[in-house]
């Protein structure tokens, strides 16, 4: 190597130490541009921390396009993001890849200030050859990581870079306190994202007649509950949408609200475990029923020939899908998921979409006859028959299904 390293402070000594594990060689090395062009416009215009850029960049302009000073943001993985400030330093920084769309966490550059702040998960200055790469030893790095208020991950990183001979002693000070003001600007959004999401679900979610029930917000944060003491401030679990049992071992079933969430939870009772299978009864009805958590829904036609037409295919359909079967050529996509949306109000987390396809553990009387048939006599099998498949339906994919079932168990007899 071709510096000294033997006098450094701690943090810095550990840093290079991790860097030479990695094998990476300070003088042979350049960080990796590893995102193009485009990606780095969608990650600037698609990630969080593109909220309190602008807040970022106001707090710190002036120091930004002082002479020998260049404004960094980035992601958590080191990726720069944003690249403002002075146009000269800007060149001058571009021959060590300081450039947008380049990876500077420490695994990929070593001791740096954007890497070094997230390894260390606090603001961070790294002066000149306390840099591991050669290429940065000309400058002094001041960073900061940014933090999501309600779920404490590092989401980003701001970072002022300066010539050497342009350092300023209050350049980590600065640095730290726009970083702070970036993470209140976070938490006034999600304060108001959680008020709407209130507003929006809370007498759905909270108003359903007994157990126990509670609203979390996209990040896990508890938002309200009933009882309000039943789950923790803060969900202990990965948020995956169905029936998962939390550190306590108590079981609690977790529904999709939206897109990405809210959710909301419910406590499954102590006997739920040995509760029958949710199964549908569709067979000589034009309203199929669902025989669901110890409840009874007689569902509307429409609603019937969707349960059918999903559970009959397993694997999921599109939107697209459905709507041919539902109502051939001439269906359409937006009215199918407006039906599905409703559905789901009865079925919640049991229907997924993706495609679109139901828990595989409803079982309906069609599948379990046709299942019948090919194992058993079709003579001992009509006394199970208590008539065509949703006999008012004249969905195309209903219509098949119920044509198939009815000519191998009646042949001499018309389906309606």
């Amino acid at each position: 190597m071709t510096r000294q390293t033997h006098v450094m402070r701690a943090d810095v000594r550990a840093s290079w130490d991790r860097a030479q594990r990695r094998g990476l060689h300070p003088d042979r090395h350049l960080p990796e541009v590893g995102l193009a062009a485009d990606e780095v416009r969608t990650w600037r215009r698609d990630h969080q921390m593109a909220s309190v850029w602008p807040i970022l960049f106001a707090s710190l302009e002036s120091a930004a396009f002082e002479p020998g000073h260049v404004l960094f943001g980035g992601d958590a993985d080191g990726h720069l993001l944003w690249v403002q400030g002075d146009s000269t330093t800007r060149r001058v920084a571009e021959r060590a890849n300081l450039v947008p769309g380049a990876r500077w966490h420490e695994a990929e550059a070593g001791t740096n200030g954007v890497g070094t702040a997230l390894a260390l998960s606090r603001p961070f200055q790294v002066r000149g050859t306390e840099h591991y790469l050669s290429v940065a030893a000309d400058f002094t790095c001041t960073a900061a990581p940014i933090r999501d208020p309600v779920s404490g991950a590092v989401i980003g990183v701001v970072d002022v870079t300066c010539k050497l001979r342009n350092m300023n002693s209050l350049a980590l000070p600065l640095v730290t306190t726009a970083a702070r003001l970036a993470e209140a600007h976070l938490r006034d959004l999600a304060r108001q994202r959680h008020a709407e999401i209130l507003t929006r679900y809370r007498d759905r979610v909270l108003n359903r007649v007994g157990g126990h029930c509670a609203l979390i917000s996209q990040e896990g944060r508890l938002l309200d509950a009933a009882p309000s003491s039943w789950l923790p401030a803060i969900w202990p679990v990965p948020v995956i949408e169905g029936e998962t049992e939390l550190p306590d071992g108590r079981r609690v079933v977790v529904e999709r609200l939206s897109l990405g969430g809210p959710f909301s939870v419910y406590a499954l009772p102590d006997h739920a475990a040995g509760r029958p299978a949710p199964h549908v009864t569709s067979l000589g009805r034009n309203r199929a029923e669902l025989w669901m958590d110890g409840v009874v829904h007689e569902l509307s036609l429409r609603h019937s020939e969707l349960v059918v037409l999903l559970l009959a295919n397993p694997d999921g359909l599109t939107a697209a899908a459905l709507a041919e079967e539902l109502y051939g050529n001439a269906g359409k996509t937006v009215t199918v998921r407006a039906e599905l949306a409703r559905l789901r109000r009865i079925v919640g987390y049991r229907l997924s979409s993706d495609p679109y396809r139901l828990d595989s553990r409803i079982r309906t009387d069609f599948q379990q006859l046709e299942a019948d048939v090919a194992k058993g006599s079709v003579g001992d099998l009509r006394s199970r028959y208590p008539g065509p498949l949703l006999p008012g339906s004249q969905a195309p994919g209903v219509r098949r299904i119920r044509q198939r079932l009815h000519n191998r168990l009646m042949p001499d007899r018309p389906a309606n």
